[in-house]
């Protein structure tokens, strides 16, 4: 198997360890005393331009992970709350949780106590295959969540984009082809995650976003995700119109994240 095949068994396999462990109808009550869920899409799209161009500065949503399958483990002495901290008063327009358990080393706790720490949109990053899932995300303070083309049929991708709505959470949705555009477009998408990482191999190219770039509708709100490293690969994304970045492994491998931020940015 792939590793996103492997990925998405095991998260099959440990839901239903979940639902006897918390059950839905808990989720469902913690979810009705959350405050509504913050404006993904307006934290992240930049201002109309002319022609395919924006205004203004790169939104960023910056990432807290512990580990990844390919790297290991990204950053000794993980302190989730310090990090998102430090992101938050850098500049980030919103924070990425990762909370898979096996394979990132990530927990709905960390998703949790960020959100009692900062006031920026959350985004829970986790393979979502059932409507449990977003429920959790909910419960947990999320206010949007990632839905992957492919690890999803389109009926469940539809659904799970409906269930987003009833819910109050935006739906990140990733694709990294064109027939996976198509896909999204053709659900309902509003947030489209360009991921330049091919998740059957791991190999990462930006030129993934630059290529698909141009078939995403206005006003469709377009992020690039991985790979990002350097300002000049910020600058070129924000040229060719890109609303937003994902960027972790980029910033989570300095010492000082939030420096670290300032630097891919290029602000003071």
């Amino acid at each position: 198997m792939s590793i996103l095949e492997t990925i998405l068994s095991r998260t099959r396999a440990d839901l239903a360890d979940r639902r006897v462990r918390v059950p839905l109808v808990e989720l469902q009550a913690r979810c009705r005393d959350r405050a509504p869920a913050r404006d993904v899409r307006r934290a992240l799209r930049r201002e109309a331009g002319q022609g395919a161009r924006r205004r203004g500065a790169l939104r960023v949503i910056a990432e807290i992970k512990q580990a990844s399958p390919s790297r290991g483990v990204i950053r000794p002495g993980f302190d989730p709350v310090a990090l998102a901290r430090a992101y938050a008063a850098a500049g980030a327009q919103a924070i990425s949780v990762l909370t898979d358990v096996p394979f990132f080393q990530g927990s709905l706790d960390h998703l949790a106590a960020v959100r009692a720490a900062v006031e920026v949109p959350l985004l829970r990053k986790d393979f979502h295959v059932d409507p449990y899932q977003l429920w959790e995300a909910r419960a947990a303070g999320a206010d949007a969540v990632l839905l992957i083309v492919a690890a999803l049929p389109v009926g469940q991708l539809q659904d799970l984009l409906g269930l987003s709505r009833e819910l109050g959470l935006a739906a990140l949705v990733e694709i990294h082809t064109r027939p996976e555009l198509d896909v999204a477009m053709a659900s309902g998408a509003d947030l489209i995650g360009i991921n330049n990482r091919d998740l059957q191999r791991f190999v990462v190219s930006l030129e993934t976003t630059f290529a698909l770039l141009p078939l995403v509708p206005d006003p469709t709100v377009l992020v690039s995700e991985s790979g990002i490293a350097e300002p000049a690969q910020v600058a070129r994304l924000a040229a060719a119109g890109v609303d937003a970045i994902l960027v972790g492994e980029g910033l989570l491998r300095h010492p000082d994240v939030g420096e670290a931020l300032r630097r891919l940015c290029d602000t003071p």
